[in-house]
């Protein structure tokens, strides 16, 4: 089946990359809560990858256009400045390992100057890989691995599907950071749902603090239509959170989570209040901040529904 090129699903940390497929969709496709739910896992020829590298060189060392590349690919090097390339899509990592590590040769071969690669990568991804096979793609300039956590407590990551446990998450990030990469993961705000919600913030701050991830950054549940979660929600069966008690999960997070050093923000246009600091030298700054706007309660200090996103 032909490869179909995805759309651009990045990291806001990414913005100035390119954006390189070698995956379409995710491997877990299972996740209720997630648009990639709708996906099935697409991976593509390195012969294709291949050729899109060298359009890549052609076009940064001479300026020469490539017949038969799509559109996006010039839109996209027109304002690259050959620093950093994001690895498409929803978890690149599972890629084959042999042909991972080829693709990765082969464009630092073609940009010797690459600063970093960067990809998502689900728990599942890195702990099939050998602790040798990660350092390999470190040397390759893989430097930086985006995890979706989601959630600490077992309960919510079996109900959301999510095919891996707070044990093993642990582990991959201890694999990753081994490897000498840098791990940057998100939590879920609202995931447990009202009856969850302690647990839920209690166990993602202990997740945090076993993880001890360089990034850190938490959302805040968007019910997409057709996923698993939203149907459940329509039938009454799962009830989100209020804004403000997605404030106090933040700030329960915040305010239990032990890091060495981690650079935390809750920015993700999901959320109804953003905070931002290094871990742990912010972490009463940012407490502070949470607790004025949970004492005064007043929404109109939050984000209006309508200015939220995915």
């Amino acid at each position: 089946m032909a490869f179909t090129r995805p759309e651009i699903i990045r990291p806001p940390s990414e913005h100035a990359s390119y954006y390189l497929p070698l995956t379409s969709g995710c491997s877990n496709n299972s996740c209720t809560f997630c648009a990639f739910s709708f996906s099935t896992l697409g991976i593509r020829d390195l012969s294709d990858v291949k050729a899109e590298i060298d359009a890549m060189s052609l076009f940064c060392h001479h300026r020469m256009w490539t017949a038969g590349q799509p559109n996006i690919v010039y839109a996209i090097l027109q304002s690259w400045d050959g620093r950093k390339v994001f690895l498409q899509d929803g978890d690149a990592l599972v890629y084959p390992y042999p042909k991972l590590l080829e693709a990765l040769q082969y464009l630092n071969r073609k940009f010797p100057n690459l600063e970093r690669i960067a990809s998502y990568a689900t728990p599942q991804d890195i702990l099939r890989r050998s602790a040798d096979e990660l350092k390999a793609l470190k040397e390759q300039k893989l430097g930086i691995l985006y995890m979706g956590v989601e959630s600490g407590d077992d309960d919510v990551l079996r109900k959301i599907e999510k095919n891996a446990t707070h044990h093993q998450m642990v582990e991959a990030a201890k694999k990753v950071k081994d490897a000498g990469m840098l791990l940057s993961v998100t939590v879920i705000l609202g995931l447990g749902g009202v009856k969850g919600s302690k647990q839920h913030a209690a166990e993602s701050a202990r997740i945090l603090t076993e993880m001890d991830p360089d990034y850190a950054g938490a959302l805040t549940l968007t019910l997409i239509p057709g996923t698993a979660l939203h149907n459940e929600w329509k039938r009454g069966a799962f009830d989100l959170i209020t804004p403000m008690d997605s404030l106090w999960e933040l700030k329960t997070m915040v305010e239990n989570a032990r890091f060495t050093n981690c650079f935390f923000s809750s920015m993700h246009a999901s959320n109804y209040f953003a905070v931002r600091g290094a871990m742990p030298k912010d972490r009463d700054k940012v407490l502070k901040q949470l607790n004025a706007i949970l004492a005064r309660k007043d929404p109109a200090l939050l984000r209006p529904e309508f200015m939220r996103g995915l």
